[in-house]
């Protein structure tokens, strides 16, 4: 059997359906993932998916969950057809121990899928999502730590969420202060590899609560964080920029 390379660990800013329209972030996305080793299956952590316990998407294909409303219909006919992942399901189970929820007939979300037709548009590699069972950053951390040892088995683990989240900035002619402010902490924080600062950005970071009224989008990157633990050094921007004044910036270890 062919050695197993150790998949790296990322946190993405997803987009909204209309992603798809942009002239200049699918590519992005698309090189970026050329560039990785194939993965043999992904475990997405999207910030459209909070519940407690620690809960598992379908592990076989079903339909994908459209939750957004009021936008064009050609969104909602979007299909990923990414085989399920009851074998990677099976290994998250023994890696958390303890109490594991399934929910077997949710599909991906808009924050697994949306970047996911970008970046593997094959549809041909097991996907599972995973939820978010807290905000917590230290806890999320801890989860991305457990999960881990998944990325030795050739699983590429992602965070996915939106680097800055205050939709006040749609309405923004330009790019606001507080959008590019906390954007310019990000990457002078990640080029340091200050993981401690990330973790504590409440304190550390300039305006958390207007870049982030609530920090669901923000949070699935200390899951990342947790699961690139071994390869803290390599902590890297690899996508910036603003999408509709947001921050799009996006991150890898390893």
């Amino acid at each position: 059997m062919a050695e197993t390379t150790r998949m790296p660990a990322l946190y993405l800013s997803h987009g909204a359906p209309p992603l798809a329209d942009d002239p200049i972030w699918p590519g992005q996305l698309a090189a970026w993932s050329a560039e990785l080793p194939r993965p043999r299956a992904i475990l997405v952590v999207s910030a459209h998916w909070e519940d407690a316990p620690v809960t598992l998407g379908a592990t076989t294909a079903v339909p994908l969950v459209y939750d957004f409303w009021g936008f064009p219909e050609h969104y909602y006919r979007v299909r990923y057809p990414a085989p399920g992942a009851p074998e990677l399901a099976a290994k998250v189970r023994a890696l958390l121990g303890g109490t594991v929820h399934e929910a077997p007939d949710r599909g991906l979300d808009h924050g697994a899928y949306v970047p996911l037709v970008e970046m593997y548009p094959a549809a041909d590699i097991p996907v599972l999502q995973l939820s978010m069972p807290t905000l917590d950053p230290a806890g999320l951390f801890d989860l991305g730590r457990a999960l881990a040892p998944l990325r030795e088995e050739g699983v590429l683990i992602i965070g996915s969420g939106f680097f800055t989240h205050n939709l006040r900035a749609l309405q923004s002619a330009d790019v606001p202060a507080w959008s590019r402010e906390f954007d310019e902490w990000g990457r002078e924080t990640i080029a340091a590899g200050d993981i401690d600062a990330l973790l504590d950005f409440r304190h550390t970071a300039p305006g958390p609560s207007v870049a982030h009224p609530r920090t669901e989008h923000f949070a699935p990157l200390f899951v990342t964080l947790g699961a690139g633990e071994a390869d803290s050094a390599t902590l890297r921007s690899t996508i910036d920029g603003f999408w509709m004044n947001l921050a799009k910036r996006s991150v890898q270890l390893g």
